[in-house]
């Protein structure tokens, strides 16, 4: 594709080059750059040895991204990428990254994997295998510079990711004999945020014939719907005006909130409607809401069950509900029930068992909804769909109903108190 690049200041290195960061974060750098005075690119930081680095770097790092829903269809050339670096063929190149004090933010999507200890990266090593001890690398060579710290907006899927990256960092620090000065730096110059980011990204069209009237071999596709809430001080607004530019952006002391809401609602719901929507012979999400009694279902379990068990403004809550039953709709979006069903019991144990204990102890009466989605689960798990680890999938098949509930080891604790109201439905 041939497309005039603006050139900005280099203020984000970026960990991840995958269609979640440059549809989720990098399509808003591009619109707070539209809509502010931010005026900053992004540097690329290929994480692992092989990557997409070489083909976005084909097309001078510009790339077509198109949004896609019952909202219309979106597209948006991306010019926000200055270049990608990648430390496993010039590992110097990746350290000069430190030199540079207009760099501020850290961005990283390395999968939920990525922020874990490895211990046999070395400073020496030249990459480190693990992000965080590649980061650490970088932060050193910056601390030894005199220069001022990050601020840190970590992607990853997983609970508390700022803290966790930032607690292996100092161990990391410790074990490489790194001093205390540079422990200090890190707390005093560096901050590190926890986030919660929400958006369907789908990549490149594989299946599709889309016509730009141009080539472009790393053309991204998403819904509209987008949240990033980030845990931390409002003045990193002050650099990165997040606010200004129209986005669905939080900052907040607590996300906590936030990720109940998103793990109750969209995960709880999806959890909550895959076994019996499988059982009945449906494929998709889609399919299931465009069936009106498949649709009366996940209302009820939403709407009546869920909704309730939360603190949040009610409003809000409706309003975020019926965001997801939206995007649930998307005529673009073809998402297999049978990729969410993978180990369906401990989601079930995460994003549906809180609600029901919840409603019980506010309401002092069972979430019939909730129950008879629990009853779906275990008759799903006694067929041949469920894709689970073997031993759950073993014992699923084999216990009674009684057995299961019963299992502290799947649920936590106890649910024998739930048995008469959910084998109810074994006859039914």
């Amino acid at each position: 594709m041939e497309f005039k690049k603006t050139i900005r200041p280099e203020k984000v290195i970026q960990f991840g080059e995958g269609a979640f960061l440059r549809g989720f974060a990098d399509w808003m750098l591009q619109i707070i750059n539209e809509k502010s005075n931010f005026n900053g690119s992004v540097v690329v930081v290929q994480p692992i040895e092989k990557g997409m680095c070489d083909r976005l770097s084909e097309q001078n790092c510009v790339y077509t991204h198109i949004i896609r829903g019952v909202e219309g269809v979106e597209n948006k050339v991306i010019d926000v990428i200055s270049r990608c670096v990648k430390p496993y063929d010039d590992y110097e190149e990746y350290l000069k990254l430190a030199e540079n004090a207009d760099f501020r933010f850290v961005i990283s999507n390395t999968t939920e994997a990525g922020i874990s200890y490895r211990g046999e990266d070395r400073l020496s090593d030249t990459p480190p295998a693990s992000f965080p001890a590649k980061l650490t690398a970088l932060l050193h060579r910056r601390y030894e510079l005199g220069l001022k710290g990050f601020i840190f907006l970590p992607c990853e899927l997983i609970d508390k990711n700022g803290e966790n990256l930032k607690k292996i960092i100092l161990q990391y620090a410790d074990e490489w004999n790194l001093g205390e000065g540079f422990k200090q730096w890190l707390e005093r110059e560096n901050t590190f945020c926890n986030t919660l980011v929400d958006r369907i990204v789908t990549g490149y069209p594989k299946d599709e014939e889309i016509d730009l009237g141009y080539t472009d071999n790393m053309v991204n596709t998403s819904e509209y719907f987008h949240l990033w809430v980030i845990e931390g001080p409002k003045c990193i607004l002050d650099e990165i005006p997040l606010d200004k530019a129209g986005l669905n952006v939080i900052v907040t002391d607590n996300l906590e909130m936030y990720r109940t809401r998103k793990v109750r609602i969209l995960n709880g719901a999806h959890t909550s409607l895959v076994p019996y929507a499988m059982l009945k012979g449906f494929d998709t999400v889609k399919s299931c809401v465009d069936d009106p009694e498949m649709l009366r279902y996940i209302k009820k379990c939403i709407f009546d069950e869920i909704i309730p068990t939360l603190d949040l403004p009610e409003k809000e809550l409706i309003d975020y509900a019926n965001s997801v039953l939206e995007r649930f709709a998307n005529p673009y979006i073809k998402h297999y029930l049978s990729s969410i069903a993978l180990n369906c019991v401990s989601k079930f144990k995460v994003r549906v068992l809180p609600s029901i204990i919840e409603y019980i102890k506010r309401f002092d009466k069972m979430p019939e909804t909730l129950l008879f989605a629990f009853y779906s689960l275990i008759k799903f798990y006694k067929t041949d769909m469920a894709n689970d680890d073997a031993e759950v999938i073993g014992f699923m098949k084999k216990a009674s109903v009684k057995e299961i509930l019963a299992s502290e080891k799947l649920w936590g604790q106890d649910l024998s108190f739930l048995y008469n109201e959910v084998v109810k439905y074994e006859n039914k």
